[in-house]
């Protein structure tokens, strides 16, 4: 496959799952707005979900102080904004045009109504449209395109680049929504194991869409300990870092097998999957989860990195 090609079919499909995770973040903002405000912890809800899309100083330049429905409109429909919804989804569209002939027409309808639907949504009254109904209406689509892309693509090297785009960006997200209930949603320590850590848990679960999981595979009530290993260590929850992880190496193995050799990639993917599943949550909590979550960031960031160098150098993301 050409490296453009292939570039095209990657970038796509982390623009898919990017625009999941702003709709995502948007709804942890929305719920927890609606929370008490215990001791002024809360007023800053929504820079905190600015922050953990690196979106925070852009939104300050353009609006200021962070009112909920101007970080609604940044983070759903601005152009300008590269993390906002439209424009992933438009990033994605355009990536799937140009490799129009290397998906399957059901691949492209379902990306190309996603995006048609989105354009009208853009023309309605803002005060017709919720937040929740939006990001519902993303998590809906995005669930769609994976379904057509499952059900229709041929396995081959163009499903490869699009399932290790998938995997590298779901980790990159899943610890980013991670990073923001922990670290920067919680007033304070003090506030650990309270009424209101609780809360914030259970609402990022249902974020995740991952709250019956939750209760499927851990007994007793909600704990920080239990959240943390379904969305870090746990092999059956398809969002967790370790499933993310083993998804970029299966995918990356697959690749290997294809071009008749290992690339750089391979190596940084099973370093952090052999790290991920030695570790125990009581580890990472020693650690201390915000650190554990900023240093696997960083190595899967390696890990796209050397996917750019060894296949898709040259070609503009």
């Amino acid at each position: 496959m050409l490296s453009r090609t292939a570039s095209h079919l990657y970038w796509m499909a982390r623009y898919l799952e990017r625009a999941e995770t702003t709709a995502r973040l948007l709804q942890v903002g929305a719920r927890n707005a609606l929370m008490p405000d215990i001791g002024g912890g809360l007023r800053n809800d929504w820079e905190a979900v600015l922050q953990a899309l690196g979106q925070l100083e852009a939104f300050r330049e353009k609006f200021g102080d962070p009112v909920q429905r101007n970080v609604e409109t940044f983070l759903f429909f601005d152009s300008a904004n590269p993390a906002s919804v439209m424009s992933c989804l438009a990033a994605a569209r355009e990536n799937a045009r140009v490799v129009r002939t290397a998906l399957t027409s059901s691949v492209w309808d379902a990306i190309n109504t996603t995006f048609q639907e989105l354009q009208g949504f853009h023309r309605m009254e803002r005060s017709k449209l919720l937040v929740n109904d939006l990001a519902d209406w993303s998590l809906r689509s995005g669930a769609q395109i994976r379904g057509a892309i499952d059900a229709t693509q041929l396995r081959n090297d163009g499903y490869n680049f699009m399932g290790l785009g998938h995997s590298i960006e779901r980790g990159d997200n899943t610890a980013r929504l991670l990073d923001v209930k922990y670290y920067v949603l919680l007033p304070s320590l003090s506030y650990v194991g309270s009424a209101l850590d609780q809360s914030q848990w259970a609402t990022l679960l249902r974020s995740m869409q991952a709250h019956r999981a939750f209760v499927w595979a851990y007994k007793g009530e909600i704990t920080a300990a239990k959240i943390a290993h379904l969305l870090i260590l746990n092999r059956q929850f398809p969002r967790s870092l370790l499933s993310a992880t083993q998804g970029s190496v299966d995918h990356l193995d697959a690749l290997a097998r294809g071009y008749g050799h290992t690339p750089r990639a391979a190596s940084h993917a099973r370093g952090l999957l052999g790290e991920l599943a030695e570790a125990t949550i009581e580890d990472i909590f020693d650690e201390g989860l915000h650190q554990f979550l900023l240093r696997y960031m960083s190595r899967n960031s390696e890990i796209a990195g050397a996917v750019q160098s060894s296949y898709l150098e040259g070609v503009p993301e």
